[in-house]
């Protein structure tokens, strides 16, 4: 009795120091992930040189695209009237801007500027501006159709990565800390682990596809992991890699050893998560980044556990009534993080209810939260009906909740399906970002010139600003300047607003309303003096949203 105290003791003290370095090491994490960074959402074109739209007297020297954040550019494309593609491999980059070098003096048409850019985000975003050098002819075709053969292998591997990182390294975490020695489950675990070693280099790969835009047959190219290497999904794949190791290693080994591989592995799972990604890229980063972190662990925690568990209970029973009850005081307080961080992380990423229906991410979410709803349902029956029985020894109960987990596995399979969903899907806080972008155009005659920005560059209500220069790019001291807006395509007569100084050296108007998207004709009457009023004018693109 005496000689068992001192080990039960010591076991106790171990437990406790072991717990207390878990906890510093994840406070130490967050702490990193949580330090001020860079803000970084998903890109989106501000502005065009030439503008969308833009009619040249002759060819221009160079291109220029403005966008709201960094980008680093992939692809850049010129398509000329006859349908023939120029690489455009000279460009450079100033700040958010990727001034781009035309190496041809172009002939007289209409021309596509086509781009793909990948944000730093880590996702490819790609678009095209028209302009004409003389007039306008018929447009040629320079849209990208999506390739669905690459979509359904971009998502098969990432289902892959989630299946290594949450069941693979959640699963060796279970077995290292709440079934100790038992090895129930220790197979699936490697499984798993070995499909996420398999998974990650592969989705790797298919990233730089999707960046160029190239199909699966180019895969090996160099060209295609250099791309891939160059954007910030790297991270999350490098970081998943050393989870993966950690994991491996902890299947095997002393129990200390193990439980220090496994708790070193389920950080990295957080890390790998919070690395890239939209949630990762959303603001303020010092919150989202580290949410996804405890979001990621905490699921590893839970749908890790599943599958060790429920094999432990319809294989050895007996043995398993420790596993569970170690399990069925841990998950609580997991799931309640798991679901504080989700909750904030989904209110950040939708913003407005309405975009839960009105935007495919808000669908994928709502399809989520359907299947988390039943998977805490049958959680919580679970736990209040079956958990104590089980753990006193029941069999039969056992054998039931057996059975309900592999049920809990099921549904957590098919929401990493639903997850994986949404890399092909911006988020709605992104499309907001790039709906606030105001539509921007410079007027240049030989008398006067006038930098001119609608914000936001969509219908409604608008305020727009402008900067008024003589044509040699002086300083123009009108005496009133007043903006008139017509669609005659579609019968809308002139939409005069005198501007207002603010003191700023810009013009502006307050409270216009630009009732129908398109293509509108923006004149600036500028009163130069007592007996002369300069009018310049040029169209600018007004967006549906």
């Amino acid at each position: 009795m005496n000689a068992a105290q001192p080990s039960s003791t010591n076991r106790t003290a171990g437990r406790h120091i072991g717990l207390l370095a878990w906890l510093f090491v994840s406070l130490v994490a967050i702490s990193v992930l949580a330090l001020p960074s860079r803000a970084f959402a998903h890109a989106a074109l501000v502005a065009t040189d030439p503008s969308d739209g833009a009619v040249l007297t002759q060819s221009p020297a160079q291109f220029s695209l403005s966008f709201s954040e960094p980008v680093s550019p992939l692809v850049l494309t010129l398509v000329r009237p006859d349908g023939s593609q120029l690489a455009l491999t000279s460009f450079r980059l100033n700040d958010q801007t990727v001034e781009i070098d035309n190496p041809e003096t172009l002939k007289p048409g209409t021309h596509v500027l086509s781009w793909r850019v990948v944000s730093v985000d880590g996702h490819p975003v790609g678009g095209s501006a028209l302009f004409s050098i003389g007039a306008p002819s018929a447009a040629p075709v320079a849209g990208e159709a999506v390739d669905w053969t690459l979509r359904a292998a971009i998502w098969a591997a990432r289902l892959f990565v989630y299946a290594g990182l949450f069941l693979g390294v959640g699963g060796a975490f279970a077995l290292a800390w709440l079934a100790e020695d038992r090895r129930c489950g220790q197979r699936f675990v490697a499984a798993a682990l070995l499909l996420g070693l398999a998974g990650a280099p592969l989705s790797l790969g298919l990233q730089g596809l999707d960046g160029l835009g190239a199909p699966l047959a180019r895969f090996a190219t160099p060209a295609v992991w250099k791309t891939a290497l160059e954007t910030s999904f790297v991270w999350t794949v490098l970081i998943g890699l050393i989870a993966l190791g950690l994991a491996l290693l902890s299947l095997s080994g002393p129990s200390a050893l193990r439980k220090l591989s496994a708790s070193a592995a389920l950080l990295c799972v957080g890390g790998a998560l919070a690395a890239s990604g939209h949630a990762s890229a959303a603001e303020p980063q010092w919150l989202t980044r580290p949410l996804v972190f405890l979001h990621g662990a905490a699921i590893a925690f839970w749908a890790g556990s599943l599958t060790p568990l429920g094999l432990a209970l319809r294989r050895q029973p007996a043995e398993a009534k420790a596993f569970l009850r170690r399990f069925s005081r841990a998950i609580l307080p997991v799931v309640i993080l798991l679901a504080a961080s989700g909750i904030v992380l989904a209110i950040i990423q939708v913003q407005q209810p309405a975009a839960l229906i009105d935007t495919s991410y808000g669908r994928l979410l709502l399809l989520k939260l359907a299947l988390l709803l039943f998977l805490f349902t049958l959680a919580a029956v679970n736990r209040w009906t079956l958990t104590a029985p089980a753990e006193a020894g029941d069999t039969e109960v056992q054998r039931r909740l057996a059975r309900s987990i592999r049920i809990e596995v099921v549904i957590v399979l098919a929401i990493f399906g639903v997850a994986a969903g949404w890399r092909f899907t911006p988020p709605p806080r992104a499309l907001a970002i790039a709906a606030a972008q105001p539509a921007s155009i410079h007027i240049h005659t030989l008398k006067a010139m006038a930098d001119l920005s609608i914000t936001p560059g969509h219908a409604g209500e608008v305020a727009a600003s402008m900067m008024i220069m003589t044509g040699d790019f002086g300083l123009l001291d009108a005496k009133a300047v007043t903006l008139v807006l017509s669609k005659p395509d579609s019968g809308i007569e002139p939409i005069k607003r005198p501007a207002t100084k603010p003191g700023d050296g810009t013009w502006r108007v307050d409270n216009l309303v630009i009732p129908l998207p398109g293509r509108w004709n923006a004149r600036l009457d500028i009163l130069v003096s007592d007996f002369e009023v300069v009018k310049i004018e040029a169209p600018i693109e007004i967006r549906a949203q």
